[in-house]
């Protein structure tokens, strides 16, 4: 753990029931901690997957219209990015990890699977928004995570990221990634939150794209 993650608390973790051969990480959003999405992705939960709910990824500036906190963004990105190597070192290849997110939690995971250099199996990105858009050139991206499959999901209600956001980051993400794997969801009635229409979505795409290999 780098200097300035002492004080984090450990990841809310629900192990595999079996060998491990696939995680999920999974950042929650403002003023929660990863133990509410714990218990949420537990009810979807894959026997051969581990899911990592880490604590504590409060970036400041990062809602869709606030000054964004450039250097905050990027420290949070490196700390996923070392989470994920942890889990490579556990054994689990980083092409059998999906990111994932809620709100700035969300935002995150987009953030940091489009710049890192691991090859990653998906991202889930719930009632978010691309951070740092500006920092990205137009046209695809050339990095490892260009085919990425990406399922975007937001409320047709939500007060806080309003819709608007999630449709900008869908049309964003289809000119930098191959557009054929990005999937947007919306859900009627929806406000910042989820529902069980949405995390059946979310339990269809991680069994599509982390298969058991056994």
């Amino acid at each position: 753990m780098c200097g300035n993650n002492m004080s984090a608390p450990l990841p809310a973790i629900i192990p595999a029931a079996r060998k491990a051969t696939a995680a999920v990480i999974f950042l929650h959003g403002l003023g929660d901690t990863g133990h509410g999405w714990s218990e949420a992705l537990a009810g979807i939960k894959s026997p051969h997957v581990k899911y990592i709910c880490p604590h504590a990824f409060d970036i400041i500036g990062l809602s869709p219209d606030s000054q964004e906190d450039e250097a905050g963004i990027k420290q949070a990105a490196e700390n996923v990015k070392a989470l994920i190597d942890q889990e490579v070192k556990n054994g689990i290849p980083s092409n059998r990890i999906i990111l994932g997110g809620f709100s700035q939690g969300g935002a995150l995971s987009l953030y940091t699977a489009l710049t890192t250099q691991q090859k990653l199996a998906g991202v889930v990105a719930l009632s978010c928004w691309l951070p740092l858009r500006a920092s990205f050139p137009q046209g695809p991206i050339s990095g490892v995570n260009k085919e990425i499959a990406v399922l975007q999901c937001h409320g047709d209600c939500d007060p806080l990221v309003p819709l608007m956001f999630g449709s900008l980051t869908v049309e964003k993400l289809k000119s930098m990634i191959n557009p054929a794997n990005v999937t947007f969801r919306t859900y009627s009635g929806m406000m910042h939150s989820s529902c069980i229409e949405e995390m059946m979505d979310i339990k269809q795409f991680i069994d599509k794209h982390l298969p058991p290999v056994d």
